[in-house]
């Protein structure tokens, strides 16, 4: 009987992870146990994706707010930081901010408006259109802010996050003063000592600020990017991916992960015989229509997968087909038209009309996003995501 289903994704319920546990054992063991238990066959080209913070977990790759405040001191010293553009995240970003206020004098806080990098809204555009302010080219002092838009709490944490922010810095008996401002230049008016903590936006940050007279200059991928008295670290993103464990302990995004994802191929080819894609996801990359977030406050979506998870879709759009190239046909002719058309399409369809539509990111940002909305963030408890069909396409 011919095939009437495409793509199937399944989440995988696993072991509760821990530090020190074999990961890639318990990503083929709960694989194996979900086809035994699902009735699934295994095929070239299936997919097996798994969540960073399972292997994070395991790596047991995590550091104190100590760590983090020590790091600091000894880039920073006694002197006033300017910490510029975080993202507004209780999860990702003021477990962080604890760390690096415990290790500073005076904090100069300046953040990104009307939303920070990932689209987290302090106050809506249409407020900045009817109060006149311009946030490309208006500096604002937080008693200006709050002159203009008050105190606004964020739609979906319902947190005011200036004051949350501020708060937390002033915990430690530190000096926060907050200024608004989305020119990174802004800083250097009030220190030339800098802290940059915007994710994909870090190394032009970085450039225009060495490039202006700034002194010492870090980005929160150089905090932790070694071991501090034995700490958890990451050498290539620091804390950028980190995410909240305990009220003064962070979970880093997961290092040295290549390994990890061949190792786990190789078992499964072992067990199963056939050659089965694996990655490691983070973020999915995908934004909320409503609260205008984008779902990617991680440094990278994939930080690791094999080698056939390379490159980007190479597809044509059918309904194009269907109203041009073969608009003449119907039924059983269309099909075998569009059938020998995609068996016959060539390798590189850049610029073709053929694939207009289709959509141009890389197969593991996609994966990823799929992965991501699959495994989701709370209490589903499938950490693990198995994807079948993803690479086949109609004449299949």
């Amino acid at each position: 009987m011919e095939r009437v289903v495409g793509t199937v994704v399944r989440g995988l319920r696993c072991p509760i992870i821990n530090r020190g546990d074999n990961i890639e054992e318990i990503v083929v063991d709960s694989v194996l146990k979900a086809a035994e238990v699902e009735g699934i066959r295994f095929n070239d080209k299936d997919i097996v994706t798994i969540t960073e913070s399972i292997v994070a977990r395991a790596q047991g790759n995590y550091a104190t707010i100590d760590h983090i405040a020590k790091d600091v001191h000894a880039k920073f010293g006694d002197e006033t930081v300017g910490i510029i553009f975080p993202i507004l995240s209780r999860n990702r970003f003021a477990i962080c901010l604890r760390g690096i206020a415990k290790g500073v004098k005076k904090v100069v806080l300046m953040l990104s408006y009307p939303s920070d990098e990932v689209g987290n809204h302090l106050v809506e555009v249409d407020t900045l259109d009817e109060k006149g302010v311009n946030p490309w080219t208006d500096v604002l002092t937080e008693e200006q802010f709050r002159g203009h838009f008050g105190f606004v709490n964020h739609a979906f944490t319902g947190i005011d996050y200036i004051e949350y922010y501020k708060s937390i810095v002033e915990e430690y008996g530190v000096e926060c003063e907050v200024i608004f401002s989305n020119n990174a230049k802004t800083i250097l008016d009030y220190t030339k000592n800098v802290l940059t903590c915007d994710i994909h936006t870090r190394l032009r940050t970085k450039k225009i600020l060495k490039e202006n007279g700034g002194e010492i200059i870090y980005g929160l991928d150089d905090i932790l990017a070694e071991s501090i008295d034995g700490s958890g670290y990451n050498e290539d993103y620091g804390l950028l991916g980190s995410n909240k464990s305990t009220e003064d302990e962070v979970k880093l995004f997961p290092r040295n992960c290549q390994p990890v994802v061949d190792k786990i191929q190789e078992m499964l080819i072992e067990k199963t015989g056939k050659n089965i894609e694996v990655m490691i996801y983070g973020d999915g990359a995908f934004k909320d229509p409503v609260g205008k977030i984008w779902e990617l406050a991680d440094p990278v979506v994939s930080p690791a997968f094999t080698s056939g998870l390379e490159g980007t879709p190479n597809e044509i759009k059918l309904k194009y087909l269907a109203d041009n190239n073969f608009a003449d046909l119907r039924g059983d002719e269309l099909k075998t038209a569009i059938s020998e058309f995609i068996d016959n399409k060539d390798d590189d369809l850049v610029g073709s009309m053929e694939s207009q539509g289709t959509t141009p990111r890389k197969l593991t940002d996609l994966i990823g996003s799929l992965s991501d909305l699959t495994s989701g963030s709370g209490d589903k408890g499938t950490p693990i995501v198995f994807i079948q069909g993803y690479f086949d396409n109609f004449t299949k």
